[in-house]
Parts: structure tokens; C-alpha cells; sequence
């Protein structure tokens, strides 16, 4: 029988990865201990406590939990964790003071909130690997296909946004960041690979809002729970990142090879 080419599901560096998610989510209890504290007020423990455990968030941990472990490597996520934070700051911060949303803590934005951001771009990625990988079995490369859903897809969200941000077009934080989505959208890399990726970001992200708005963690002003708007950013946000991603591993690549020119250069010298 000859020997599967594709890496091992759990690789080296799942359990380094695994460490560092449960470290990030103890320091979170930790450093925020109070929150924590009134979270766990909900529930009684004298009676049926099983009735008042939020298996929602159970059931979303454990699945990003397991989505993060697959095929980890450290060299690829850790580019995509770097990404993450950044991104989920420059979101939050956007939301958080034009008041597209509030969190209960009116924190704006909540620091809490950010490392959820990497940790759902890891999961993201490795559905949309998944994803990837039973699409071509069926449709190889960029076909007509992808391009034509590419485009009915992500003209929908951009109206979508438009409709959604109205009320804050006298920001310039909203500004940026229609400008950001219309550069993103009008200069694809790969119709296919984007438009799976955000159906991984816009599906992980649907049980992500259900449970914030749901449990008033924070709040949109349209009061839905959830808007299909936010649902669809999250699709829209995993593309940034990935785009934001390939640029930098095109500067890296670039600033090495002249490192690797300029010591050859004085070798030579």
C-alpha cells in the first residue's frame, strides 16, 4: 500500500498549541476574575445545575478546541495568531466606538474579548483547509464557477454593509473600513480559496454571535440576535486576515532574500 503523502492530524506542535489556548484561556478567568465571578451567579447549584451550564459555549470551545489541534504548525500559525490580534483589535475598536455594538463591561473595546479573535482564525483555517480539500475534488482550480459566486457573494455583502453602517457614515472609522472591504473585494487572489474561506469565517461566526447576543455579552444597536450582517463580517473578516497574511509573508520573503544578498555581497567583498 503506498503511504499517505498528507501530515499527520495531530502533528508536534498540537500540544504546544493546545497548551498555549488553555493558557490564554485561564489567564482571561484569571485576570478578569469578576466577570467570571457574575457569569457563574447564573447558575443554581443547589438544584438541576445541568439546566443553567451554557453547552453552547461548551460546545463551541470544544469544537475550535479540536479544529486548532489539526495539522498544527507553529510557522504558519503563528502568523495567523500575529494577524488575529491586530485584526480583532482594529474590529473591535471599530464597532466598539462608532456603537455599531456595546459590550455589558462598556469597555470599547474590551481587551478580553481580542484573543478570541486568533483562536477563531486558527479554527477558521483549518476549515477552510478542510473545505479546500473536498472542493477539488469536484472543481479544480479558479474556474468560471467560483468566480461567478465569488461575485454574487461578496457584491450581497458589501450592500449588506452599506445598509448596516449607514447610521454611522459621518465616522471615519467606517470609512476605513468600507474602503478596506471594497480594496479586498475588487482585487481577489483566489475566487475559490476566498470565497471558502468565508464560509468558514461567516459558519463558525453565526454560533459565535448567537451565543454573544443571546447572552447579552454584547449588544448591535439593531438589537437582532444576531444580525445577518455580523454574521457575514465574520466571513468577510477571515478574509482580511488571510489577504493581511499573504502580504506579510511576501514582505518577510522579500526582506530575507535581501538579508541573504547583502551577506553574499560581503562574503564576496
Amino acid at each position: 500500500m503506498k503511504p499517505s503523502c498528507r501530515p499527520a492530524l495531530w502533528t508536534r506542535h498540537s500540544s504546544i498549541l493546545l497548551g498555549g489556548f488553555l493558557l490564554t484561556i485561564f489567564l482571561i478567568v484569571y485576570i478578569w476574575w469578576p466577570l467570571a465571578v457574575d457569569y457563574m451567579a447564573y447558575v443554581d447549584w443547589s438544584g438541576p445545575w445541568w439546566l443553567y451550564i451554557d453547552w453552547l459555549l461548551i460546545g463551541i470551545f470544544l469544537f475550535m478546541s479540536m479544529t486548532i489541534m489539526a495539522r498544527a504548525d507553529l510557522k504558519v500559525d503563528a502568523l495567523i495568531v500575529f494577524v488575529g490580534i491586530f485584526g480583532g483589535l482594529a474590529i473591535e475598536s471599530w464597532g466598539t466606538q462608532t456603537n455599531l455594538w456595546h459590550y455589558y463591561t462598556a469597555e470599547r473595546p474590551p481587551l478580553w474579548i481580542i484573543p478570541a479573535w486568533p483562536i477563531a482564525s486558527l479554527s477558521i483555517d483549518r476549515i477552510t483547509r478542510l473545505l479546500s480539500y473536498l472542493s477539488t475534488k469536484e472543481h479544480k482550480g479558479d474556474s468560471p464557477l467560483w468566480k461567478f459566486f465569488y461575485w454574487l457573494t461578496f457584491a450581497s455583502f458589501l450592500t449588506l454593509m452599506l445598509v448596516f453602517v449607514s447610521p454611522t457614515f459621518d465616522k471615519s472609522y467606517t470609512w476605513l473600513a468600507l474602503t478596506l472591504c471594497v480594496l479586498l473585494i475588487l482585487t481577489p487572489t483566489d475566487h475559490r480559496y476566498a470565497l471558502l474561506t468565508f464560509a468558514a469565517g461567516a459558519g463558525l461566526g453565526y454560533f459565535l454571535e448567537l451565543w454573544g447576543t443571546t447572552r447579552e455579552c454584547w449588544t448591535y444597536y439593531t438589537f437582532q440576535t444576531p444580525p445577518l450582517f455580523a454574521v457575514l463580517a465574520h466571513g468577510m473578516a477571515a478574509v482580511a486576515f488571510w489577504r493581511a497574511g499573504l502580504v506579510l509573508k511576501l514582505l518577510w520573503g522579500r526582506v530575507r532574500l535581501g538579508a541573504e544578498e547583502q551577506v553574499q555581497v560581503e562574503e564576496e567583498a
